[in-house]
């Protein structure tokens, strides 16, 4: 695994609490917020952008694994590995951005960020696929490590 994913891996594992820290959260909400159980949009969304946090973090920390054997150029890999990882902010900040006001009950102009983070991460595992399919189609290139040297595999 190169350093700038390392880098990247170790950001999402300190971000990956928050999400923990997020869904407990909601339990104090049921208990100490009658408006919050008033609210089933608010319920729903609050309880969505957890849910996909986490999957999403999750998916960007495997992703990683896989970015430094895909078959791409420096500045693409450097594309994927954020735009995967924007996705798992961008799509869960939606979610709780929906409802700045407790009495939400259409969405804001902010929705527009689920399109966003939509795109990144659909772009992001896109040309990381390719680049992996790129890669297993080649003809017996050697696996190489991420500075440059190859894989003794004997």
């Amino acid at each position: 695994m190169s350093s700038e994913s390392r880098i990247a891996a170790g950001i999402l594992l300190i971000l990956l609490p928050t999400v923990v820290y997020g869904r407990t959260s909601i339990l104090s909400l049921l208990v100490n917020d009658p408006g919050y159980a008033e609210n089933q949009l608010r319920q729903d969304l609050w309880r969505a952008g957890h849910a996909h946090a986490g999957v999403l973090l999750v998916l960007s920390l495997v992703t990683l694994r896989y970015v430094d054997e895909a078959a791409l150029s420096g500045g693409i890999r450097r594309l994927v590995r954020h735009s995967i990882s924007a996705s798992a902010v961008l799509l869960p900040a939606t979610f709780f951005l929906f409802f700045l006001s407790p009495d939400a009950t259409e969405p804001n102009a902010l929705i527009y960020l689920a399109y966003v983070g939509a795109v990144s991460l659909a772009v992001g595992l896109l040309v990381l696929g390719a680049g992996l399919i790129r890669r297993a189609a080649s003809p017996l290139r050697p696996p190489v490590e991420p500075d440059g040297n190859e894989v003794n595999c004997r």
